[in-house]
């Protein structure tokens, strides 16, 4: 199976990334369970079903992993959503007819011994790049307040929070998207809110103000808003 990537750890052991197929799915569901081992708030990651995962890897989406030593170590996935009530460009406000050209980024895990490598970052990119080959016009996420990984790997992607919503039950979670085939808009003005003010948050995004960054401040986790 052909590498997508090649690079190397600190330690100089090699890995690569390549896509994902049907065959890995037990492996994925194996990282999956060793990653929400160690979560301190399990409710901060949504994991995915066998069935999921499988729905994925047969056509509904696009998967890359990094395999280290003959062993899967971290894995990223792509969805093409159905267009139902749930979809999250219904969330940021896109035309009806512009649903369909919406892809998500899904669940991003990485075993914890392997952190700190930049592989969540690096699996972005090749998704990324292979998205550029398709004809999607929007990757959209959805990432839990104080996820900080996650919200920071969706920022570097150059991806904006456009609402603060209630999904997946009742679970409280930002809202991203990134516009495939544009450059980042140049913003006039910033400001930082707390990250527990959701009020304030939810406020500024229906007055058109997009999330930017995110940085800690001495009372906690600031949210940057520009406009």
């Amino acid at each position: 199976m052909d590498a997508l990537y090649r690079g190397l750890f600190r330690e100089n052991d090699p890995f690569y990334i390549r896509m994902l197929y049907p065959e890995d799915v037990a492996a994925i569901l194996g990282v999956q369970q060793e990653v929400l081992y160690v979560l301190d708030n399990p409710k901060s990651m949504s994991p995915l079903s066998e069935e999921e995962y499988a729905y994925i890897l047969s056509g509904g989406g696009k998967m890359v992993g990094v395999f280290t030593g003959g062993r899967l170590v971290a894995f990223r996935a792509l969805l093409v959503p159905a267009i139902d009530d749930e979809h999250l460009g219904h969330d940021i406000e896109l035309d009806l007819t512009e649903l369909s050209s919406v892809v998500y980024q899904e669940i991003s895990n990485v075993l914890p011994r392997y952190r700190g490598h930049r592989l969540q970052k690096l699996m972005g990119e090749v998704l990324m790049e292979q998205l550029r080959k398709e004809e999607f016009k929007y990757v959209c996420a959805t990432v839990a307040p104080y996820n900080i990984a996650s919200l920071r790997d969706k920022f570097a992607q150059q991806m904006e929070i456009a609402a603060l919503k209630r999904k997946y039950g009742g679970l409280l979670r930002y809202v991203f998207v990134k516009h495939l085939h544009e450059e980042g808009k140049e913003y006039e003005t910033e400001q930082y809110i707390p990250m527990q003010d959701t009020k304030s948050q939810q406020k500024l995004l229906t007055e058109g103000w997009r999330g930017t960054g995110v940085s800690c401040g001495p009372d906690g986790w600031l949210v940057h808003y520009s406009k």
